[in-house]
């Protein structure tokens, strides 16, 4: 069998540096109890590994409870700022290892709407960065997660300013097709604006590499093994990709969950979502040339 990995795969920056920071504070505060504030990343095995050593998860729902010598650390989806003012005044050791990109994507959203303007983000409702996100917004805001949804919203109120941006990990072309409806309806004929209104495309390079990194591997094999957490949003895009361009493709956790007809094949390509640990990929790697 030939395995072959796709350029772009595995942590990106910011989940890698999160991943490191909780190994640093493992070390350096091993007199105090060390929490996740929710899980560190969408990787089972990683949260595992690093509860092996450990790292806690603690809910914001259960921050109340809080020791004040504990050390808490902020994931890379980031938080809402009211849950940073309440961490310090219970005066935990505060580790902050938001993804630069969403601490970007939180600053304009303030920005802008201390201007006035009206947030829309393309991103998943619920999602962690969504919600940190939206904590910044002091107008009003509305999270979107496709074209239709957009479409409705707009076309139900009358808007002043507008502001558009998205999640970091949000589909390329699904931001695109938002953005050229925002365009059209907000540009006049001659091309001015109809309102004031900006669109960011706060989408990680991260994501975009490995989308394209796929593209270019699915013409090279029979099959598409996408390796990464179930509930990380970047994977499961990567997987959706996967299934509309690759001849086959699956979705794992871990090597254990290769499904028995992949051995068979005579190629097949290796992707991973952004919080997916080198070890499990290389682990499918190697359990595949073993077959």
């Amino acid at each position: 069998m030939n395995v072959i990995k796709a350029d772009t795969l595995g942590y990106c920056m910011g989940v890698r540096r999160a991943v490191e920071s909780a190994e640093v504070a493992l070390k350096e505060y091993k007199d105090k109890k060390v929490y996740s504030l929710g899980p560190l990343i969408h990787n089972q095995s990683a949260l595992d590994e690093l509860a092996g050593h450990g790292l806690n998860i603690i809910q914001e729902e259960d921050l109340e409870a809080l020791d004040s010598d504990s050390v808490v650390i902020i994931r890379a989806h980031g938080v809402r700022p009211s849950v940073k003012d309440f961490l310090e005044k219970k005066k935990a050791v505060v580790i902050d290892a938001t993804c630069p990109r969403v601490t970007v994507s939180q600053n304009r959203v303030r920005e802008f709407s201390q201007q006035g303007y009206t947030v829309f983000l393309a991103g998943d409702k619920g999602h962690a960065e969504v919600e940190g996100i939206k904590g910044f917004c002091e107008s009003d805001f509305y999270c979107i997660e496709n074209l239709s949804e957009a479409q409705s919203v707009l076309s139900s109120a009358t808007f002043k300013k507008v502001m558009l941006l998205s999640q970091t990990t949000f589909s390329k072309v699904e931001f695109e097709k938002i953005s050229e409806y925002f365009s059209h309806l907000f540009k006049n004929d001659d091309g001015t604006d109809k309102i004031p209104f900006v669109i960011i495309n706060t989408i990680c390079p991260a994501t975009k590499q490995r989308q394209e990194a796929l593209e270019k591997l699915c013409s090279k094999v029979d099959a598409i093994i996408v390796v990464g957490g179930k509930k990380s949003a970047n994977t499961v895009r990567l997987y959706e990709s996967a299934k509309k361009i690759a001849k086959k493709a699956v979705h794992i956790e871990s090597a254990q969950e290769i499904p028995e007809e992949f051995y068979s094949l005579k190629s097949v390509g290796i992707t991973a979502g952004a919080s997916t640990p080198d070890s499990v990929i290389d682990q499918v790697v190697e359990r595949l040339y073993r077959a």
